[in-house]
């Protein structure tokens, strides 16, 4: 085991978020839920509900991209950016290769899908494939994020990224005080074992955060006094990507046991939405406009409205 400080145990019990007022928990879900959930997020601001007044946000996998974009104070920027997505084809394919995967990324690919549950052996094997995959280069996806973010630092204390240690199987939380990079630690929580290589974090190697079995780490609010929880599904019908059926709404009930008052959302795109088809994009930030909409009243009195 590394000494770093950096591996933190799933634990609702140790009330990680304890102290804190307003928490919001982004999970991933490709470029369309990360297109969805910027229009919903931007929509609640212009209707006054201060998202961004969260004192903690977490992000996993691709909602990492996102949590930073909010925690910066940039989200309707990066609404802007967003927009021209469906225009510019070769944004998805720094975020997602659409390319055909070698047989070493398609194994690692494959056990993450395929992946029932977020035993200690079946996260090693995946790690073990991830860092065996011949992926682009390391430094291609912290560019990335430096394009899509327009920042290489911290911007606050309140942002917090998860990733999972391809070796140990540790899940790991990435902070301001941690000592990792910006660019590398989102990066880490974005790289989805064979697609991309897992990132040296400090002497660790660190891939993307949703293989830990959770695709919102929401015990790292627990305590707080209420949180807004976007995850990318309510459930599975079956283990898949190393989740378990129910795992979502079992979360969800041990963080309201904290004491924690919590507001969920799901987007309303179809099952059979191709997550990573850009053109999809235009009615993902239709429908998350329209939903927030529905939804910015009932919002602005759980969360508060202004700064």
């Amino acid at each position: 085991m590394t000494d770093d400080h950096l591996a933190r145990p799933i634990s609702f019990d140790a009330r990680y978020g304890e102290g804190v007022e307003r928490a919001l928990v982004l999970g991933g879900g490709g470029v369309v839920f990360v297109a969805w959930l910027t229009a919903y997020l931007g929509e609640l601001e212009r209707q006054g509900v201060a998202v961004g007044a969260a004192e903690r946000v977490v992000g996993t996998s691709a909602g990492s991209v996102l949590a930073t974009v909010i925690a910066a104070g940039r989200l309707h920027r990066f609404g802007r950016l967003i927009r021209v997505v469906e225009q510019r084809p070769a944004l998805i394919g720094r975020l997602a290769p659409a390319a055909q995967l070698t047989p070493s990324q398609q194994r690692a690919l494959d056990l993450f899908r395929n992946a029932a549950d977020a035993a200690p052996d079946v996260v090693r094997a995946i790690g073990a494939a991830a860092l065996a995959a011949r992926t682009p280069g390391l430094n291609r996806l912290p560019y990335s994020v430096v394009l899509m973010t327009q920042t290489r630092r911290w911007p606050a204390h309140s942002l917090v990224v998860s990733a999972v240690d391809a070796y140990t199987g540790e899940r790991l939380v990435l902070h301001h005080d941690a000592g990792v990079p910006l660019p590398r630690a989102v990066a880490a929580s974005a790289s989805v074992p064979g697609l991309f290589a897992p990132q040296p974090v400090g002497d660790r190697r660190a891939m993307d955060g949703g293989v830990s079995g959770t695709g919102i780490h929401a015990d790292l609010v627990a305590g707080a006094r209420r949180a807004l929880v976007f995850p990318i599904v309510g459930d599975v019908p079956e283990g898949h990507m190393t989740m378990t059926p129910g795992g979502t709404a079992r979360e969800i009930a041990a963080l309201q046991a904290t004491g924690t008052e919590v507001e969920v959302r799901h987007s309303r795109l179809p099952l059979t939405t191709n997550l990573m088809d850009p053109g999809e994009v235009p009615g993902a930030l239709a429908l998350g406009a329209q939903q927030a909409a529905e939804d910015a009243p009932e919002l602005a009195a759980f969360w508060g409205r202004g700064h």
